[in-house]
Order: C-alpha cells, then sequence, then structure tokens
C-alpha cells in the first residue's frame, strides 16, 4: 500500500509541505510525534516531524527541507504520487496540559512542529506565546495558521528582514519579565534550544527541548539518537523528542552529530569521485 500524495507547496525557498493520505496513522497522531518514511523502494528511512492531522480525511501533513538525497527525492514528487511507505506515529506526545501560561519557541523549520504542539496547548486552556525566529522573512511561513493557534505571535529574524531583529530568546527574555511564565518548549536547532534552557534554568521555568538528533530505525535499536538527560542514556526515538531542556547534555548531542555529518560529507565526496572515474 502507498502513500498517495494530496497537495504540494513550497512554503519558501527548497522547503515544502505535502498532504499524504495516512489514515491510519492519523488516527492515533498526536502533537509532538513523528514518521519515518521511504520515499522509493530502496531508499533510506527518513524522519520528519508530524506538522498537522486531518481526522476527518486521514490526511497528514508534512514539512520538511530538501536537503539530502531522500528529501530532494521527496520533493520530486508530486500529487497523485505515493511514498512507499510511512511508519508512525512514533515517540512520545508532547505533555499537553493546563499550565498556565506558556511559550513555544520554532527556529527556522521548527515552526512546522510547533504549530500542532501550540494549538493542543492552547485548545487545553492555556495562554500560548508562539514565538517564531528565522535567519530571514523569506524562511518564515506559517504565519495565518500559527496566528490561529496562539494567544500572541512574535516573529524575529535575524536580519530584520520580517518582525523584530535579533533572535527568539530576546524576546523570551522580555516576556518573562513582564509575567509569570509556567512552561516553556522549544523546537529548532540545537543551539538555539540550548539557549532557551540556558534562559529559563535560573529562572525555574520547566523547559522541554524537542531532541532532532539522527535517527536510523526508530525504534530505540540501534542507538544513534542516543542522549544524555541528567545521569541516564535516553532515546529521542523512544523516549522522547521531549526531554526536560535543563538536563540535556547539549555539547554531548552536538558533538556527535558534527561527526555523523563530517563522515555524511566523506562518503559524498567518495561517491563523486567514483562517479568521475567511471
Amino acid at each position: 500500500m502507498g502513500y498517495k500524495i494530496l497537495s504540494k507547496t513550497e512554503l519558501c525557498p527548497n522547503q515544502f509541505e505535502i498532504e499524504v493520505e495516512a489514515p491510519y496513522v492519523v488516527r492515533n497522531a498526536q502533537a509532538g510525534q513523528f514518521i519515518i518514511f521511504r520515499a522509493e523502494e530502496n531508499g533510506e528511512r527518513v524522519p520528519l516531524t508530524i506538522a498537522d492531522v486531518n481526522k476527518e480525511t486521514g490526511a497528514l501533513t508534512l514539512v520538511f527541507m530538501a536537503v539530502g538525497y531522500s528529501t530532494k527525492k521527496l520533493a520530486e514528487l508530486n500529487v497523485g504520487d505515493e511514498l512507499v511507505d510511512i511508519v508512525g506515529p512514533l515517540g512520545q506526545p508532547t505533555k499537553i496540559q493546563k499550565y498556565g501560561t506558556v511559550v513555544c519557541l520554532a527556529g527556522g523549520y521548527g515552526a512546522a512542529p510547533c504549530y500542532l504542539i501550540a494549538k493542543a496547548l492552547k485548545e487545553a486552556g492555556n495562554k500560548v506565546y508562539m514565538i517564531m525566529g528565522a535567519r530571514t522573512k523569506n524562511l518564515i511561513f506559517w504565519q495565518d495558521k500559527m496566528k490561529g493557534a496562539c494567544s500572541e505571535l512574535f516573529i524575529t529574524t535575524d536580519d530584520g528582514s520580517l518582525g523584530e531583529k535579533g533572535f527568539v530568546t530576546q524576546v523570551l527574555d522580555r516576556i518573562i519579565s513582564s509575567e509569570k511564565i509556567d512552561y516553556a518548549i522549544a523546537v529548532g536547532p540545537m543551539p538555539m534550544m540550548r539557549a532557551v534552557a540556558d534562559m529559563t534554568r535560573d529562572k525555574g521555568i520547566y523547559t522541554e527541548a524537542s531532541m532532532n538528533p539522527i535517527m536510523v530505525d526508530g525504534t530505540g535499536m540501534c542507538g544513534a539518537c542516543r542522549v544524555t538527560v541528567g545521569d541516564k542514556i535516553k532515546f529521542a526515538c523512544v523516549d522522547g523528542p521531549d526531554f526536560n531542556a535543563h538536563e540535556i547534555d547539549f555539547d554531548e548531542v552536538i558533538n556527535r552529530t558534527k561527526i555523523y555529518k563530517e563522515q555524511e560529507r566523506k562518503r559524498s565526496e567518495e561517491c563523486n569521485l567514483l562517479k568521475m572515474a567511471n
């Protein structure tokens, strides 16, 4: 059984939104969970966080950036084409409850999973601040959707081309200074999530980070996505992806990711040399 693509939109340069017919996945999907897809029969297994679901139609929304072989292959598919398979929902859902006043921080592509989380938190009766950040305005998407999912939306860009010039942390600092925050969750690049954790730690604000380390099988068997949280080893695919941000060893995760990226770079160079030789 294939998974038919129902719609496809390029949200911003090289970043796409697709709706896929996946009723069995959607039936049990919750905010914060993810899926693993294969674009073709012999393709690699790639994790993507669930961006949105339509329980009535069984449509699953995914947002991805076409950066590697498999995501570029996915970007080549069009409406009516099918993904070979989708496994999910995987991982533990975000802990949705009535905290009071919460802040969701989305860095870059983190806006996609943050939408469903913010929406669920708002439906649970929370006052939800959403802070979206990106390098430039061309990388900001889903503004209208996000406004409906939160109580108040803030946008920051590194170059000041949209919203406030700067980073999500400066808006967070301003909110913290003006009122009591009961819960915060950060989704995005590791340095951003670590900066949020550093800011909220001494203020006693319980903060979670949605971890996105390298994943292979997504079931806790390979150990590639291991994360040190406090004094324990956790696996992002089965124990997460959300963890207490104040207990995560971000240095370890960032260093391990660099190793994987360097190995991938070397493999790509070797493949290019083989192609040239042939």
